[in-house]
């Protein structure tokens, strides 16, 4: 994990034009990450920059690489992923993707951040609903939406097949799951949809997830202890 306010450049090296940036915010150490392809088009994912200073810096990178925004998309709703999603929403004029699971998360972020003594300002609802096996386009780029609830409702992973990158939100990282105590969690619910649609990916699949450091859908079958 990085330390806040910085981005870890070239996590995913550029192959074929694709690549995948990571930076990671807000004092819940969240990471949001950008992806885009030769095209110049990107999608923004789980947009967590928690003051302006932190957009700026998320802007500056679209800006170095001359990236065109033209997805604004989250895993999961939980305040830590949504802090710099009406920025995102306003500055490039996008139209908010998320599952409707998580709807009771968007209306109460204030109050969820103030239970971690953080400020949080209010965040619309999605402008747009994502389901099971729905399909993110962005340039020549597809992400196909995989619901995995159990961290929380309306938790997805979003799975590029041709690059072999699995962005898994905080429903998997290294070494470990998320959490299933809050409202909508439950711990059976996740180990059996990461055993069931996680799992099954290859081996070689890079999982991204929404804290700490990027792994591998090999490594966690046979290493997580949550999974065994």
């Amino acid at each position: 994990m990085n330390d806040n306010n910085e981005h870890a450049s070239n996590q995913a090296p550029p192959l074929g034009g694709w690549g995948v940036e990571v930076f990671t915010f807000n004092p819940v150490q969240e990471n949001t990450f950008i992806l885009w392809n030769e095209t110049g088009e990107c999608a923004i994912v789980d947009a967590g920059c928690y003051n302006r200073q932190e957009f700026e810096k998320l802007d500056g990178f679209l800006k170095s690489k001359n990236l065109k925004p033209v997805k604004l998309i989250n895993t999961h709703c939980h305040f830590d992923h949504i802090m710099g999603v009406e920025q995102c929403r306003e500055t490039y004029r996008l139209k908010w993707e998320a599952h409707s699971g998580d709807a009771f998360w968007v209306e109460n972020a204030r109050q969820q951040g103030a239970m971690f003594g953080i400020p949080v300002q209010p965040v619309s609802q999605p402008d747009v609903e994502l389901n099971e096996g729905d399909v993110v386009c962005f340039g020549n780029t597809t992400l196909k939406a995989i619901h995995v609830p159990g961290h929380s409702l309306g938790s997805l992973c979003f799975y590029n097949e041709a690059q072999k990158t699995l962005l898994a939100g905080d429903v998997l990282f290294r070494g470990s799951i998320g959490r299933t105590d809050l409202p909508g969690g439950d711990y059976d619910t996740l180990i059996s949809g990461i055993k069931s649609k996680l799992l099954i990916l290859p081996d070689d699949v890079t999982v991204y997830p929404g804290h700490g450091p990027a792994t591998t859908i090999g490594e966690e079958k046979t290493g997580n202890p949550f999974l065994q």
